[in-house]
């Protein structure tokens, strides 16, 4: 008999049309071996999963609610086996503070930074002396709670000012301390070190629009051209960020390599499925087609978790 396999997809994050084109993609492959079915996650959530009572759920949301704990905890309490990370470690992953905090008690390096809360008014001249003094410019600036570089910005003294405002309504940001170099990502699938890809946008960086816009024609660099010696110590680096932050199924770590060194910026528990994505591109070098992955995921999936 065919299990049930519901795909929630859509939701309220910024990231909405990436996790439209992650579940299209992903029914697409699997319609054929599974009874499937497309899922908002409004307010008839809990009444569809008891309606349509699924064997598992695939988790195709990106960013705030699909991403940081929130559907994992409704899931949990159904008693439904779903796939990525659990409730918590998806919520830790999400706050770019708790998980650089975790980053940096683990040895792992990332970049210098410090929280910034939004009052009435702001000192512009007293905000940017303290961005020399603490971490010294350029920075990148972008909200604690958001995914897929929404809302990211290189500064400079000099635009620094006026990009911070863009950001005045979440109320606090994170200001972190730029690093160039190269852009590497690395996918681990379970404890299984899947492998890496260079990037080297066209844009200033990989941001929402490099990410998923083929017109902006981003390089990927697959196999990375580094020695066995530092793509060893990159892969151990990732593992070791995706099991101290307690996460499961497949991850993203997304780093910067500068001065012979590794900086890990974040970790994505619900990386990209969609033609452009990078986990699917890596595991197909790895000779493990789309169909393979998702259905280790499936396969992979629990309560619990």
């Amino acid at each position: 008999m065919k299990k049930k396999i519901l795909i929630l997809s859509g939701g309220f994050s910024k990231e909405r049309e990436i996790s439209l084109r992650t579940a299209r993609g992903v029914k697409r492959e699997i319609k054929k071996k599974y009874i499937t079915k497309i899922c908002e996650p409004d307010g008839n959530l809990v009444k569809n999963l008891r309606n349509f009572k699924p064997d598992i759920v695939f988790n195709a949301l990106h960013g705030r609610y699909g991403e940081d704990g929130y559907i994992q905890a409704i899931l949990e309490s159904e008693k439904i086996k779903y796939t990525h990370s659990g409730v918590l470690s998806s919520s830790i992953a999400m706050d770019k503070e708790i998980s650089k905090k975790i980053f940096i008690k683990n040895k792992i390096l990332t970049p210098k930074y410090f929280k910034f809360k939004f009052k009435k008014k702001i000192n512009k001249n007293k905000i940017i002396n303290k961005v020399k003094k603490k971490i010294g410019f350029p920075v990148v600036i972008k909200p604690f709670n958001e995914g897929s570089s929404v809302e990211v910005y290189i500064c400079k003294k000099e635009n620094f000012y006026k990009n911070l405002l863009k950001l005045a309504p979440y109320k606090e940001i994170m200001i972190e301390k730029y690093i160039p170099g190269r852009e590497i990502q690395v996918a681990i699938l379970g404890k299984k070190k899947l492998g890496a890809i260079e990037l080297k946008p066209k844009r200033k960086f990989y941001d929402y629009e490099a990410k998923y816009n083929s017109k902006s024609k981003t390089e990927h660099i697959i196999p990375v051209k580094i020695n066995k010696i530092d793509m060893d110590k990159l892969m151990n680096l990732a593992l070791k960020a995706h099991v101290a932050i307690g996460c499961r199924g497949a991850t993203r770590s997304d780093f910067k390599f500068y001065n012979n060194k590794f900086y890990l910026l974040e970790i994505n528990t619900q990386p990209g499925m969609t033609s452009l994505s990078l986990v699917p591109e890596i595991a197909k070098y790895n000779q493990i087609s789309f169909i393979n992955l998702i259905d280790w995921m499936i396969e992979d999936a629990s309560t619990n978790r």
